[in-house]
C-alpha cells in the first residue's frame, strides 16, 4: 500500500479538483445493511443486507479492471447489520449481524482464491451494528452493536475470545486503530426502545497491550451513524451522524481527536448534515458521502485548512452506505436494496472534473 501524502505534501486547494462520479451498469443483489471490503488482488467484496426477500446470504465481486460484477456465491448464513474484515492472509472475516428471524452469533470466511466460504466458529455473543478492527497482530476485535462488551478472533485457531467490556454499552459506534495500535471507540448509542435513541458523546481506547478499556475525552457533541477516519498526522476525523433524543435528527458538526492528550477539538462543520461513509482519500483529504439523515450528497474535508466543500454532482441518489477506496484511487459506493428499491453503485473519482 503506497504512502499517503500529508495535508503539507498534498497539492494546494487550488490544485484539487472536486472529483467526479460515473454510475455503475450492471445488477447488485446485495441489500441495506451490506458490507464492502477490498480484497488483495484489487477486487471488492459486498456481503449481505436487508433485501425485499428473506434470503440475505448473496455476495457478488466488483472488478475494477473490467468493471463487472460477478457472484461470490452465498453466505452459510444471511445476514445485515454485520462486520467484514480482510485478514493479514487475504481471507474476509464476517461476523455477527441480524437475521430474518434472529441475531447470528456465527462468523464465517470467505476465500477468494476458491470463491468459497466456511465456517469461523462463534461469536461469545449474538451482536449486530458493532464494529471489528483488525489489530496488529492479526486478531480481530469485535466490539459493541448493543452490548458493553467485547471479544477478539484469531484468525489461526480461528476461535473467540473476551477482551473485557467497554465503559458503556454502545451499538453504531465507530473504531479507529490509532497508529500506536490502540482502537478509538467513539460515540454510538443506547437504544431505548422503537424510534428511541439516546446518543453518545463518551469515547474510550482499548489498548492490545494490556487488554484493557479506558475512558478517554468526551466528543464535543453527541454522535451516532457517524464517520471517522484516520487522517495523515494521526488525529482522527469524527464528522456527521446523527444526534438528538427520540427520533434522530441529522447533523452537520465536525470534530478531531488528538491522541497524544486525549481531547477533542472543533473544526469546520459539513455544507450538509448526515453522511454515513468517511474515506481518506490518497491526497490526504477526506470523502464524506451517504444517506445518513437524507443526505444525497457528498463533500471534502481538507484537514490542511479544516474546510468542507463540495464535491462534483453524484450520478445518482441514493447516494450509498459502504464506500470502498480502490487500488487507483477512486472510490466505489454502493447502496443496497431494500423494500422494493433497486440496488446502486456508482465510483467517485478525485482527480475528475466535476
Amino acid at each position: 500500500m503506497s504512502a499517503l501524502a500529508s495535508p503539507s505534501e498534498a497539492a494546494t486547494p487550488n490544485e484539487l479538483l472536486p472529483g467526479s462520479w460515473t454510475a455503475l451498469e450492471g445488477t447488485i443483489e446485495v441489500g441495506t445493511g451490506h458490507t464492502a471490503t477490498l480484497l488483495r488482488d484489487g477486487r471488492v467484496l459486498l456481503a449481505g443486507g436487508v433485501t425485499s426477500g428473506t434470503d440475505w446470504s448473496s455476495a457478488e465481486l466488483y472488478d475494477p479492471k473490467t468493471g463487472r460484477w460477478t457472484t461470490a456465491g452465498n453466505m452459510i448464513e444471511g445476514r445485515a447489520g454485520h462486520t467484514s474484515t480482510r485478514l493479514h492472509d487475504g481471507t474476509v472475516l464476517v461476523a455477527g449481524g441480524y437475521a430474518y428471524s434472529d441475531s447470528p452469533t456465527t462468523a464465517e470466511l470467505f476465500d477468494p482464491n476458491t470463491g468459497t466460504w466456511t465456517a469461523a466458529g462463534n461469536l461469545m455473543e449474538a451482536r449486530s451494528f458493532h464494529t471489528a478492527t483488525l489489530l496488529q497482530d492479526g486478531t480481530v476485535l469485535v466490539a459493541g452493536g448493543g452490548l458493553a462488551s467485547a471479544e477478539l478472533y484469531d484468525p489461526v485457531g480461528k476461535t473467540w475470545t473476551t477482551a473485557g467490556n467497554m465503559t458503556e454499552v454502545r451499538s453504531s459506534q465507530t473504531a479507529t486503530l490509532l497508529p500506536d495500535g490502540r482502537v478509538l471507540v467513539a460515540g454510538g448509542e443506547v437504544t431505548c426502545g422503537f424510534e428511541c435513541h439516546s446518543p453518545l458523546s463518551s469515547a474510550e481506547l482499548y489498548d492490545p497491550s494490556t487488554g484493557s478499556w479506558t475512558a478517554t475525552g468526551d466528543m464535543i457533541e453527541a454522535h451516532t451513524f457517524h464517520t471517522a477516519a484516520l487522517l495523515p498526522d494521526g488525529k482522527v476525523l469524527v464528522a456527521g451522524g446523527c444526534c438528538g433524543s427520540g427520533y434522530l435528527e441529522p447533523i452537520a458538526s465536525a470534530e478531531l481527536f488528538d491522541p497524544k492528550d486525549g481531547t477533542w477539538t472543533a473544526t469546520g462543520e459539513m455544507i450538509e448534515a448526515g453522511g454515513t461513509t468517511a474515506t481518506l482519500l490518497p491526497d490526504g483529504r477526506v470523502l464524506v458521502a451517504g444517506t445518513g439523515g437524507g443526505q444525497i450528497s457528498a463533500e471534502l474535508y481538507d484537514p490542511g485548512s479544516g474546510t468542507w466543500t463540495a464535491t462534483g454532482n453524484m450520478a445518482e441518489a441514493p447516494a450509498g452506505e459502504t464506500a470502498t477506496l480502490m487500488a487507483d484511487g477512486r472510490v466505489l459506493l454502493v447502496a443496497g436494496s431494500n423494500a422494493g428499491d433497486s440496488a446502486s453503485a456508482q465510483l467517485y473519482d478525485p482527480n475528475g472534473a466535476s
